[in-house]
């Protein structure tokens, strides 16, 4: 590849972040139905027109954050399909990854919690793909769990799925709704060990 293409494909994601990040900030003002292109144009610092030169529309834009969300989730889930990752440590990455990416990009997640998870009424056929994904993705993690008996088989694995994952939606919610930031890598820590902690102590099998 040229120094010029790499250049202009540089540009280009340059771009296409300046817009992202700029989409982020007013869908979580305004919500994704009462942003407009010019809101996010004028928050990017860039044209109307430049706009809809990388994305489409307001959707394709919307849809083009949510897969920043997905790919590095999916990716982060991929690398345990060898098996070597215990079932424990699966599910603290997962709470890890959801106060890394709030600590990072709280305005991705609230996107995530506000306009996703909590919001039928933007789930479409391919969101909603994603999210079933996600869901039966991490039920095969309970599921492995309960036939290593890490894990109580009198709750069924998707029970436990949603317990799991509503535990850390309810808790990043909360600060996100707050507007409570990540301070440092130690506050990160213990929330994510209690978090898991706690779940881990109600899910663990019962001794006869």
């Amino acid at each position: 590849m040229s120094l010029t293409l790499h250049s202009s494909v540089d540009s280009r994601k340059d771009k296409e972040t300046v817009i992202l990040d700029a989409a982020c900030r007013v869908f979580r003002e305004k919500g994704f139905h009462q942003a407009r292109i010019t809101d996010i144009a004028q928050a990017a610092g860039i044209s109307y027109g430049l706009v809809y030169h990388y994305f489409k529309s307001k959707s394709d834009l919307f849809d083009a954050i949510l897969k920043e969300w997905w790919t590095g989730l999916f990716n982060l889930m991929e690398k345990w399909d060898n098996g070597e990752t215990s079932v424990e440590d699966q599910l603290a990455a997962l709470v890890a990854y959801f106060l890394e990416q709030y600590q990072k990009k709280p305005d991705l997640v609230h996107i995530f919690i506000t306009e996703i998870s909590r919001s039928a009424a933007n789930l479409t056929p391919a969101r909603l793909h994603w999210f079933k994904m996600f869901l039966s993705s991490t039920e095969k993690i309970m599921s492995v769990g309960q036939a290593n008996k890490i894990l109580r088989t009198d709750i069924k694995a998707r029970y436990l799925t949603y317990i799991f994952l509503g535990a850390i939606e309810s808790f990043v919610s909360a600060m996100v709704l707050e507007n409570q930031p990540l301070r440092s890598k130690a506050q990160k820590l213990r929330i994510a060990v209690g978090l898991l902690q706690v779940f881990m102590n109600g899910a663990r099998p019962v001794k006869q």
